[in-house]
C-alpha cells in the first residue's frame, strides 16, 4: 500500500474519545523525554519545492523528539519530527509498533513535523505513488518532482518508535509546569490584500499596491517544563506559529535548532526540547512591509530561534512546576472532497508539460505539472482522509490537524476551547496540504497557498471542518489545574525593619 493508500485509508486507527487504560508505573504523574537522530546524508533530495534540490552539506542535525507524559494508567506522547511532512503511512505504522512495545494507544500519540525546509526526504512524491498512472505521469512524478526516499523512510519510522520508547522507558516523577510567553517580532503574515481587489502571497518589499496584511499572527509562546526534584530542566514542549523556512546554509533542524540551543544554554544542556508547530500555513519569518533587505538564512534561523528560545526560558523560569493532570486524549477522522480541475484544464496543461520549461515559463510548466499530478491521483483518491485529535495534559489541550493551516483556523480554535492552554499544532499524522480559509478561497482570496495541485486541493469548507471536529473532541475534556504557587500566609504584621518613618537624625 502506498502513500496515498494510507492516506486515504484511515481505518487502521481504532478510535475513541478517551484514553484507553494502560499498565502504569504507579498512580503519580510522571514525564519521560528523548531524542533520536535523523540527519539525513548528503546528496539526498531536500524536501518543500515542486522540483529536485539536494543537500549538499550539514548544518545542524535533524531529530526526532518525544515526550511520554502519564498519570495513573493513561499515557500520551507528543513527539516532534525535523521534517517538513510526516506521511501518513509512517504515523500509522510508528503507531502500531509503539503500541505493541509501550501500550499507548493509537490515539494518544501525536506525530506532527515541525515543517523544517532544510530536512531530509520525507515528501513530497511517495515512492508508488504513482505506478498506476501512465509514463508521462510517472516521469513528472519521479524525474520531475521532489520524492521521498525510501530508506529514509524507514529510518524515521524506526527513530520515531525508538524516541517514544526511550522516553517511556526514562518516565518518572517528574514535576511540570505550563505557561504563556509572547514574541511578535519574529513571525509576520506573508498574505496582502492588494489594490487589485485580491490577496498576493510575498507580494515583494515596497509593492506600492500592497493595502494591508490579509491576515493576523497568533504571538504566544505555549510551554510546558519538566523539572526532576534536583530542579534540573528534563525537558520542554514548546508551541509557537511560524514556518521553518529561516534555512540556514545545509541540511538542519531550521530555526528549531536555536530554538532549542537557546534553552539548552540558558536551563540545561541536555533538556530535550519537543516543539509542536502552531497553525502557520500563512505565516512566516519574511516582514514584506519592512524596509530592509532580508538576512542571510543563517541570520534568520538564529534571530526566530533566539526570540522565541529566550521567550520559552522566560516562561520556564516563571512557572510553578507541579502535575498536569488528567491526561486524556482523543480522535475523528474526516472524510473531504477534493476540487479538481476542469477538463480543459487539464487539456491545456497536459500540452503545457509537454514543451521545455523554460520555454513555457517555469512556474507555469510547474503547476500545469501538477495539474496533470493532481488529475492522475484523483483517478484513485477523490477524497482526503483528515484525523484531527486532541492530546490533553491538565489545563492544556493539543489539538491536531494533518495540513498546513492557516492561522485563523487556530485562532478560532483557540477563542472557542474552554481549555485555559489550547495548542493548535499543524502538519500531524499525516498531510493534506495547506488548508486556507473559506475566504481565501473566495472572490477577494488567491495566493499561492490556494493554488489547485496534488498537494493542495480540498475543498473550500476543510478548515472550519477541521476546527469544529477538534472542538467537539477538546469540549468531552474538562480542564484540570493549573499548578501554581502556595499561596502566602494571612497577613499577620509589617517588616519590622522597613515599617518606620524616615529618620533624618
Amino acid at each position: 500500500m502506498n502513500r496515498r493508500e494510507f492516506m486515504q485509508s484511515g481505518g487502521a486507527l481504532a478510535l475513541g474519545p478517551t484514553l484507553r487504560a494502560q499498565p502504569a508505573s504507579g498512580a503519580g504523574f510522571t514525564a519521560g523525554f528523548a531524542e533520536c537522530d535523523i540527519t539525513p546524508e548528503i546528496g539526498m533530495e531536500m524536501p518543500g519545492g515542486y522540483g529536485k534540490v539536494f543537500h549538499k552539506k550539514v548544518h545542524d542535525p535533524c531529530k526526532v523528539r518525544a515526550a511520554v507524559l502519564g498519570h495513573g494508567s493513561s499515557r500520551a506522547a507528543l513527539i516532534s519530527v525535523d521534517a517538513l511532512i510526516v506521511p501518513r503511512q509512517i504515523v500509522e505504522a510508528a503507531r502500531r509498533e509503539i503500541q505493541a512495545a509501550c501500550g499507548i494507544p493509537p490515539d494518544a500519540v501525536m506525530i506532527g513535523a515541525t515543517h523544517s525546509h532544510s530536512s531530509g526526504p520525507v515528501g513530497m512524491v511517495q515512492p508508488g505513488e504513482f505506478d498506476h498512472a501512465s509514463p508521462l505521469v510517472r516521469k513528472l512524478a519521479y524525474e520531475h518532482s521532489s520524492c521521498a526516499h525510501a530508506g529514509y523512510l524507514e529510518r524515521v519510522r524506526n527513530q520515531i518508535v525508538a524516541a517514544v520508547r526511550e522516553a517511556d522507558r526514562v518516565r518518572g516523577p517528574l514535576r511540570c509546569g505550563i505557561g504563556l510567553g509572547r514574541e511578535d517580532k519574529a513571525a509576520y503574515n506573508r498574505r496582502f490584500r492588494m489594490k487589485n481587489g485580491i490577496t498576493w502571497t510575498h507580494p515583494g518589499k515596497g509593492n506600492p499596491d500592497i493595502v494591508r496584511p490579509a491576515g493576523p499572527i497568533d504571538p504566544d509562546v505555549g510551554v510546558i517544563g519538566a523539572w526532576d526534584r534536583d530542579g534540573r530542566l528534563a525537558g520542554a514542549v514548546v508551541h509557537y506559529t511560524c514556518h521553518a523556512t529561516t534555512s540556514p546554509d545545509g541540511i538542519s533542524a531550521n530555526w528549531i535548532y536555536y530554538l532549542e540551543k537557546t534553552i539548552r544554554g540558558a536551563l540545561d544542556s541536555d533538556a530535550v526540547v519537543v516543539y509542536m508547530q502552531g497553525f502557520c500555513g500563512d505565516v512566516t519569518q519574511v516582514d514584506n512591509l519592512s524596509p530592509d533587505a532580508n538576512p542571510s538564512g543563517e541570520e534568520w534561523a538564529r534571530l526566530v530561534g533566539g526570540r522565541v528560545g529566550a521567550e520559552a526560558v522566560k516562561v520556564l523560569l516563571s512557572m510553578h512546576p507541579g502535575e498536569l493532570t488528567p491526561v486524556t486524549a482523543a480522535s475523528t477522522v474526516l472524510t473531504i472532497p477534493r476540487r479538481k480541475p476542469s477538463r480543459e484544464r487539464v487539456r491545456r496543461a497536459l500540452e503545457t508539460v509537454k514543451m521545455d520549461p523554460k520555454e513555457a515559463g517555469v512556474t507555469e510548466w510547474t503547476f500545469a505539472k501538477e495539474t496533470v499530478l493532481l488529475d492522475a491521483m484523483l483517478a484513485r483518491w477523490p477524497q482526503a482522509q483528515a484525523e484531527i485529535q486532541a492530546i490533553q495534559l491538565g489545563p492544556a489541550v493539543f489539538v491536531s490537524a494533518p495540513g498546513e493551516m492557516f492561522v485563523e483556523l487556530g485562532l478560532d480554535l483557540k477563542a472557542s476551547s474552554n481549555f485555559p492552554f489550547t495548542f493548535p499544532v499543524e502538519l500531524a499524522n499525516g498531510c493534506v496540504g495547506y488548508v486556507t480559509t473559506e475566504e481565501a478561497l473566495g472572490p477577494r482570496g488567491g495566493g499561492y497557498e490556494t493554488r489547485l495541485t496534488s498537494y493542495t486541493n480540498l475543498e473550500p469548507s476543510a478548515g472550519p471542518r477541521m476546527v469544529r471536529a477538534g472542538l467537539e473532541l477538546a469540549g468531552r475534556m474538562a480542564p484540570g489545574p493549573v499548578p501554581s504557587r502556595p499561596k502566602a500566609a494571612p497577613f499577620s504584621q509589617p517588616w519590622s525593619y522597613g515599617s518606620v518613618p524616615p529618620e533624618l537624625e
